[in-house]
């Protein structure tokens, strides 16, 4: 295979890499609903809405100059993998390794971070650990929980923000999982597109809630669903994703999609009750220091 198949191309012009790698991105939405979701957010909103630094993207092109591989990060995150093997995962370390980028982790389709992983290990003389294994769900047909618990869904407000906040860094906690944004923030920026629903019990008492990510290429995500301690085991969140999935669905989204831990198998179990179906299995991994981020 020619030298140039394994030239790793760089860029922090956002349209510049939609122009180029729009196209295959959105050739297979559902494997790809990470990169489609970040990008979109990033044309639709201001610096900083994913944290601190600038985001930065990768693109691998075929000998026809045809896109078959990206990346892209937007620090503090991990940098996000499509699927490509292992002599592009080697190629890929070398180029971020020789240009100085520090890695705090990688995550992608679980084979494709194992191999990156490695050979990242390999080009800097970092540790690599697998941190968290995915799952990615597609909603077949939806099938509400019987029997659904009392209350009913409504679409958080501007109002909500303060308990939306604190939620958002509840989970966070819970799944021990480093809030890239501020809570806040996070919740400004959820709440001005619709995009938390919360289920409240008949007298009005919010008790579960769940995040979606704007429609893109034809897909919504279900993100973060959350139920506090205390009330959880009572059906909520599984009436709360009925109630968002319901609503992507029924807005002409063509795929609904959600990710689960796979060391979760409450959540795994749940999701699959109401519907939702296996497309691939994902990966994060952490990675060890190396160089410093320029």
């Amino acid at each position: 295979m020619a030298d140039d198949a394994y030239d790793w191309r760089f860029t922090e012009d956002l349209e510049e890499f939609l122009g180029c790698a729009g196209a295959f991105l959105r050739s297979e939405p559902a494997r790809h609903t990470v990169q489609l979701t970040v990008a979109e957010r990033l044309r639709s909103r201001a610096p900083g809405a994913f944290g601190e630094g600038t985001p930065y993207f990768g693109r691998l092109t075929d000998g026809g100059g045809n896109v078959r591989a990206t990346v892209l990060r937007t620090p503090p995150h991990q940098l996000n993998l499509t699927a490509f093997g292992a002599d592009d995962a080697d190629a890929l370390a070398a180029r971020l390794a020789e240009d100085g980028r520090a890695l705090p982790g990688a995550g992608g389709p679980a084979e494709t971070a194992a191999v990156f992983a490695a050979a990242w290990e390999r080009r800097t003389g970092a540790t690599a650990r697998l941190e968290v294994r995915q799952r990615l769900y597609r909603l077949g047909t939806l099938t509400p929980p019987e029997p659904a618990p009392p209350g009913s869904a409504r679409v958080a407000t501007p109002d909500d923000r303060e308990l939306v906040a604190r939620w958002y860094a509840a989970f966070c906690a819970d799944v021990g999982e480093r809030a890239g944004q501020d809570a806040d923030r996070w919740a400004e920026d959820r709440l001005a597109y619709g995009g938390i629903t919360l289920w409240e019990t008949p007298d009005g008492a919010p008790v579960a809630l769940a995040s979606v990510t704007p429609e893109v290429a034809g897909q919504v995500r279900v993100a973060t669903v959350y139920t506090p301690a205390p009330l959880r085991g009572r059906g909520y969140a599984g009436a709360v994703t009925t109630a968002v999935s319901r609503a992507a669905a029924d807005s002409g989204a063509k795929e609904v999609l959600l990710f689960t831990d796979l060391s979760n198998p409450t959540s795994n179990g749940l999701y699959q009750r109401l519907g939702y179906r296996p497309v691939a299995d994902f990966a994060v991994y952490a990675l060890g220091d190396a160089a410093e981020e320029t």
